[in-house]
């Protein structure tokens, strides 16, 4: 392996320069990769040499590009649930492609990772997306690594180097959950369920007392509720298709207490609930019975009540400059835009009342107490801080 300045003159007469490595790979074929600086000559030349001696290297010329990497693995992804499916597609399509799809495979290394979240951060994705998006794309790479088409997944090597400086929670969320912000305020919640429909009630109530998502509430069947014993059970869910299935991960599947005021609010609303085929099925069906679009919860039921409720934000428009209507008068719009700031409320609540992590976690559904943690540990009070308890416990043990 070599490392060689060389000049030639073009055509025009002008005169070039680049520096060239000159190598064999693991198979004997001799290549030649060209750098415009030494430096980066030097760099690949000194990767490729132990690449070469582990048999892991791939040259460029037998690397393929991030999209047909990207074909390859949405192909292997067939037996994902739709909607995963289709966020996959979605990302590959309208984020990944555009910006680094014609890039081989080879080429991807950390600061081309960098500069591609900075891109997308450039072109006003919201952070939430650029997470989403750069997450596919390891999931992309991981599956060109198992082809044998990288040798390394730069996004994950990230991922490390994140983790071991303490950035982890940083990464993953970019701030911490706000109360009053994210996650609604007792005294707003309060709000919420005096302003509710009767129509509406029952559901919200539901939300924001056992915590489920927006996909559980809406498959949750009666057979599944014990009104008798106060409690419900997650067995199942509906997609944004309106598909049933079971929930995504084992520990979606869990039982959560009921409330008395939920087990009464459920009683009632079980006399007059919508029944498909002349039998009751869904607890929050649709007016036919049927499962119940997410849009029409949020859009007919979430937002109107929190209109109605004055939980609410001045309206702005795309440059953040508050709006105002025709007559100058201030516009506002719902403080809470879905079903998932009453889950968060339902997690706070729980802190609120004592319960520890993991009983956070399991009530939740959370297939890694990780999850609870780097999202709710915040708001848990925090034992350390509380003196009385420390001298307690130091009394207890040399009674």
């Amino acid at each position: 392996m070599s490392v060689r300045k060389r000049k030639w003159i073009t055509r025009k007469g002008e005169v070039k320069e680049a520096w060239v490595v000159d190598y064999s790979d693991q198979q004997g074929r001799r290549l030649l990769k060209t750098f415009e600086k030494k430096k980066d000559a030097d760099t690949f030349a000194a990767t490729t040499h132990v690449e070469v001696r582990e048999g892991t290297h791939v040259a460029d010329s037998a690397s393929v590009t991030v999209t047909e990497a990207g074909n390859l693995w949405l192909k292997s992804a067939d037996g994902l649930e739709r909607t995963t499916l289709d966020q996959y597609q979605q990302h590959l399509r309208l984020h990944i492609e555009p910006m680094i799809g014609r890039l081989k495979l080879s080429q991807l290394n950390v600061p081309t990772i960098r500069n591609f979240e900075d891109k997308l951060r450039e072109a006003k994705r919201s952070p939430a997306m650029v997470r989403y998006v750069i997450r596919s794309l390891g999931a992309l790479l991981a599956d060109a690594q198992e082809r044998g088409l990288i040798v390394r997944n730069p996004v994950r090597e990230i991922k490390r180097n994140r983790r071991s400086k303490g950035g982890k929670q940083a990464d993953r969320r970019g701030r911490n959950l706000e109360i009053g912000v994210d996650i609604p305020t007792p005294a707003e919640i309060r709000r919420i369920i005096h302003a509710a429909e009767r129509h509406w009630l029952p559901l919200l109530l539901t939300a924001i007392f056992t915590g489920l998502r927006a996909s559980e509430l809406r498959g949750l069947p009666w057979s599944n509720v014990d009104l008798t014993g106060g409690k419900l059970h997650v067995r199942q869910r509906a997609d944004r298709y309106n598909k049933i299935g079971p929930p995504k991960t084992r520990a979606g599947k869990r039982t959560v207490p009921l409330p008395p005021m939920v087990v009464n609010t459920l009683r009632e609303w079980k006399l007059k609930c919508p029944k498909k085929d002349g039998k009751l099925w869904l607890v929050f069906p649709n007016g036919e019975g049927n499962i119940e679009w997410h849009t029409n919860i949020v859009l007919r039921g979430l937002q109107p009540t929190l209109m109605k409720a004055g939980v609410t934000v001045r309206a702005k428009d795309d440059k953040g400059r508050p709006m105002v209507d025709q007559d100058g008068n201030p516009v506002f719009e719902a403080k809470y835009t879905g079903l998932h700031a009453l889950r968060h409320f339902y997690a706070s609540w729980c802190a609120g009342i004592g319960l520890t992590m993991k009983a956070v976690q399991t009530r939740m559904g959370h297939s890694n107490i990780a999850v609870t943690m780097d999202t709710y540990t915040h708001i848990f009070p925090d034992a350390d801080d509380d003196s009385k308890k420390l001298a307690d416990g130091e009394r207890a043990l040399w009674g």
